[in-house]
This record gives C-alpha cells, structure tokens and sequence, in this order.
C-alpha cells in the first residue's frame, strides 16, 4: 500500500508535496511539473504551494475535487482511502499534506496512510453509483 518515493533532485523530504504527487499521476519529472506550477504561480501571483494555484492547475488538467466527511467516525484515512479505492488515479488531500494514490497505493517519503483526508482529485468524468 504504501510506496517510498522520493523524486526530488536534491533528495528534500518535505516542501514538495504537491509536486510530487502531482508529478506521479501526470507521469512527469519533478522538473516539468515544478515549472509547471511555477508558470501558474507567476501568473496568479501566489507561492507555488497555493492550494487555489494547484488546484487551478489540476482543475485545467480535467480534475474534479471530491469532498469526503471530515468528522470522525465517518472520515477516512489514507489507508482506509486506498481499500475504498483499489483502482485508479487520485490525487488525496489532508488539510496539509498532498499524496498521489494509483490503484490502491499511495505513494510519498513518509507513511502517511494514517492521515485523514478531507478531499480528493480525480481525472475525468465523475459519476455516481
């Protein structure tokens, strides 16, 4: 379930969240999708890191945002996320921390499958069973 990853190219462990998880599901280098971002950043006069930057940037690539229960019982960790969701691509959102989930696992330089996530991307179309 959970895969280490790290594709940063100076080996740093926190920080680019974001464009690491971004940079799993689009299958890019860390480098494009850091420029990537920081072309939207630039133009929307916000830091990289900007939920409203990334999340304008995910939207642009065909992402839809999920909202999930944010009260426990009823929230979801990582790893519960993960067992609901066995296939597909997904980028899964806390309230500070971003992680890219593909078919079941998660990928990130931590364990962080005991986070709970609020809300979560998905590309394409959503609907409903």
């Amino acid at each position: 379930m959970f895969i280490y990853l790290n594709a940063n190219p100076s080996d740093i462990h926190t920080g680019d969240c974001v464009i690491r998880a971004i940079m799993v599901l689009e299958d890019q280098t860390w480098t494009t999708t850091m420029l990537e971002l920081t072309a939207y950043s630039y133009f929307m006069h916000r830091i990289i890191d900007n939920n409203y930057v990334w999340q304008t940037y995910l939207k642009d690539k065909g992402y839809r945002r999920i909202e999930l229960p944010d009260t426990c019982p009823d929230c979801y960790t990582l790893r519960d996320f993960c067992v609901m969701h066995p296939y597909g691509k997904y980028l899964a959102c806390t309230g500070s921390h971003v992680v890219a989930v593909i078919d079941g696992d998660y990928y990130d330089t931590w364990d962080s499958g005991d986070e709970t996530i609020l809300y979560y991307f998905r590309k394409g179309k959503i609907t409903m069973r």
